[in-house]
């Protein structure tokens, strides 16, 4: 079944969710009618690949036209119509920049995944929950509300001022009247009571004159207030969002919303200035004992200037943290002299502000909580314009694509002393600079990435991506660099659910409740409500698991390349129990028919996968056998599926057979891994096939074997390189016991 056709499956609550992330960008229409299309290639590989991200760009553009040429022959208008919209929004919008769109779809199949591993829980996780908490929902409502009616009373006030400009317009031409007029007519019972209208009419501007102050001082209010409570939340949680996104979460959505709010406040702040300025001329052209606009107006003007300043500070942000091409999945770990991509925006969409706006990019070296003497800096084009041009949703931003940190040379010598854990412990960050004129003003804007990890070898990524999600799961502090000179301790049950986002978003499948429970175990090291358990950064990455020489995170990222390299279409289909013990699987197979069989990762081994059957002896009694882990240097030699197809047990005086025939619970072997066979065992080449110059081809067939009489742990033999008709032929003229001892004359041990 596609990953579409799950996607469909699932309850509304998720359909909704689903729904949150496809719009303009990659329309769901595109997403339903080229489904399997869409999953068969690798998005992933071609956001970090321009070549490879235009040839999938045009294939894409192929396929709308297949489909666009469909349905005209089935005179569907409404789709029709659709399809050349979308065609053409898709072109104008990602031919420049393919990649963009092999990031946003890749993001989609990644957020799809997460969901469907969220489905498949019995509970929402406690991280996910508060991201989706319905007091945030309502809050973002109320922002742009609000937002809206402050634009609403910005624009009346405009009508307000513009009456009364007419007002003294018309006072002024009435006053400059009288005042040309002879002496001796100024004395006439007309002019006299044209001087009370003027008199009544500058009451009237005065009146106005406070009432529009008294709006604009309003707005203002309205502005302060919802900068400071509000809009300063919402933007604090979107980027407590974006932490969470980085180490597998849920993708952060509503920084376009955000972007709408603070362009909207900008706008409606800009319209009180030129308010403000207008009243400035009317006091050049008017002013009078007791007039309101030389008192108040310089006040209000200064505020309008620190509203504007504060929200063009907050409004620079990094959009898209730093991150290497090469591992798109392990954000903020980054390699010196290896380039990584990063993306800033300025919240504030004007016009004005198109290539007017020039970002640097520096390392901050300057913190003295760093534990080494360890220095960088940035090699590349460190110096880039903002622009509404490169990005889909023509948002004002900027993205460096071509830095990468350069390590200086240090005369302290402290390198070579570093532990293990201390550079993959040290944290720094990237920093912006820009500055914005207009209008006038000049503001000086900075932010920074969080805090990323650099390393010198690839080894050392995945302790550094350990640091990377321990820090963002256990603050929301963007800049605390000293963080693991005392890291805290982290929620337990916070920490099994970015485990499980770790599975759904880097190998398609997250993890259940009893596959997280197991993870407990192994961390504990007893069975706890992990609901208050407070679990060290030490047992996490640094101390070793009880009687191994590799600490858990080593281990799991172990079973995630694993994974990723040699298992993959299993693990998507749910067929690898994987996390459960020794002491667990049994109780689980004990009941179970003879041939009932699991696959688990080996706890003792790095990167190891093995299976457990279920048998029973003559007397009745049930046994169990395990076979020694294969590890990834075996399973390039010989695919997983192919290997739990054609294994082969040899007991005792008798014949070879495959002991695997029903996947736990009980579904028939061949229907769980059938699909995934390299080929049909009948199509393996005969001896009558030839091969290459007279050569019978060679298929690799794993042999074991079980001594009846043994108490032991029970071994596997080496992989035999054996065809199956040449097996076949053995067999016809030796005995069982002669291939006995050939199998198992080198037994690996135990």
């Amino acid at each position: 079944m596609s990953q579409w056709s799950q996607v469909q499956q699932l309850e509304i609550k998720f359909l909704e969710q689903v729904d949150q992330f496809y719009d303009d960008n990659f329309p769901m229409e595109i997403r339903h009618l080229l489904a399997q299309w869409i999953e068969s290639q690798d998005w992933e590989a071609a956001s970090n690949n321009e070549a490879m991200a235009m040839i999938l760009l045009q294939n894409l553009l192929i396929q709308v036209d297949e489909q666009l040429e469909r349905v005209s022959q089935e005179k569907n208008l409404l789709l029709i119509h659709n399809l050349k919209r979308i065609r053409k929004l898709l072109q104008g919008k990602y031919h420049g920049n393919p990649m963009h769109i092999a990031v946003i779809i890749s993001n989609c199949l990644r957020e799809e995944r997460r969901i469907l591993a969220a489905a498949s829980m019995p509970v929402q996780g406690p991280l996910e929950k508060s991201l989706q908490n319905s007091v945030v929902s309502e809050r973002q409502r109320n922002v742009e509300h609000k937002v809206s009616a402050i634009k609403n009373s910005a624009q009346m006030t405009d009508q307000d001022v513009k009456y009364l400009e007419d007002l003294q317009e018309e006072f002024d031409f009435r006053y400059k009247t009288i005042q040309s007029l002879e002496q001796s007519d100024k004395n006439s019972v007309l002019i006299k009571q044209e001087m009370l209208a003027l008199q009544a009419m500058l009451n009237t501007l005065d009146y106005k004159r406070k009432e529009v102050l008294s709006k604009i001082g309003r707005v203002i209010h309205e502005i302060d207030m919802l900068m400071s409570n509000l809009l300063t939340e919402e933007l604090l949680d979107w980027k407590r969002r974006q932490q969470i996104a980085c180490i597998g979460g849920p993708l952060h959505g509503g920084l376009d919303q955000l972007q709408n709010c603070f362009t909207l406040l900008a706008e409606s702040l800009f319209q009180v200035r030129r308010q403000l300025e207008k009243l400035d001329e009317l006091l050049t052209r008017l002013t009078y004992d007791g007039d309101p606009i030389p008192v108040q107006r310089p006040q209000l003007l200064e505020k309008v200037n620190f509203l504007l300043y504060n929200l063009f500070r907050n409004s620079f942000v990094v959009e898209r943290q730093p991150c290497m091409p090469t591992h798109p999945q392990r954000p903020m770990v980054l390699k010196t002299l290896i380039q990584f991509t990063v993306k800033l925006r300025l919240l504030i969409k004007l016009p004005e502000l198109n290539y007017q706006i020039r970002v640097k990019a520096t390392i901050d070296n300057e913190c003295d909580a760093l534990p080494s003497n360890r220095r960088f800096i940035l090699c590349g084009t460190h110096l880039k314009a903002m622009n509404m041009d490169e990005s889909a949703n023509g948002s004002l931003s900027v993205e460096f694509r071509h830095l990468q940190p350069k390590e200086m040379k240090s005369s302290a010598g402290s390198k070579g002393n570093e532990g293990p854990h201390m550079v993959t412990e040290e944290l720094h960050s990237i920093s912006f600079e820009t500055q914005v004129c207009l209008y006038g003003l000049t503001i000086n804007l900075e932010t920074s990435s969080l805090p990323v990890v650099m390393i010198s070898n690839v080894s050392q990524l995945p302790n550094a991506w350990a640091s990377i999600i321990w820090y963002n799961l256990s603050t929301n502090d963007p800049q605390n660099l000293s963080f693991f000179n005392n890291p805290p301790a982290a929620p337990l049950s916070q920490l099994l659910e970015v485990l499980s986002w770790q599975f759904s978003s880097y190998v398609g499948r997250g993890l259940n409740s009893e596959q997280l429970n197991m993870l407990a175990e192994k961390l504990t090291g007893q069975q706890v409500s992990y609901n208050d358990y407070q679990l060290s950064w030490a047992k996490f990455c640094k101390e070793h698991l009880p009687g191994k020489s590799f600490t858990f995170w080593v281990w799991l990222e172990a079973i995630l390349d694993l994974i990723k390299k040699h298992i993959l279409p299993l693990w998507i289909d749910g067929y690898v129990m994987g996390f459960v013990s020794k002491e667990k699987e049994r109780i689980l197979l004990k009941d179970k028919t003879p041939g009932t069989f699991l696959l688990r990762f080996s706890e003792s081994n790095l990167g190891g996968i093995t299976f457990t059957w279920v048998d029973q002896l003559e007397n009745g009694d049930v046994t169990f056998h395990s076979v020694e882990p294969y590890n990834k240097g075996r399973l390039s030699a010989l695919p997983f599926a192919d290997i739990l197809r054609d294994y082969k047990v040899i007991m005792a005086d008798n014949v070879p057979e495959n002991p695997l025939k029903y996947l736990y619970p009980d579904i028939p072997k061949d229907k769980a891994f059938g699909k995934h066979y390299s080929c049909q065992p009948n199509e393996a080449s005969k001896p009558s096939d030839g091969g290459g110059k007279g050569y019978v081809p060679s298929v690799f067939i794993p042999v074991s074997k079980i001594l009846n009489d043994s108490t032991d742990p029970h071994s596997p033999s080496d992989l035999l390189p054996m065809s199956p008709s040449v097996y076949a032929v053995l067999r016809e003229h030796l005995s069982p016991t002669v291939i006995e001892t050939a199998v198992c004359s080198k037994p690996f041990p135990s």
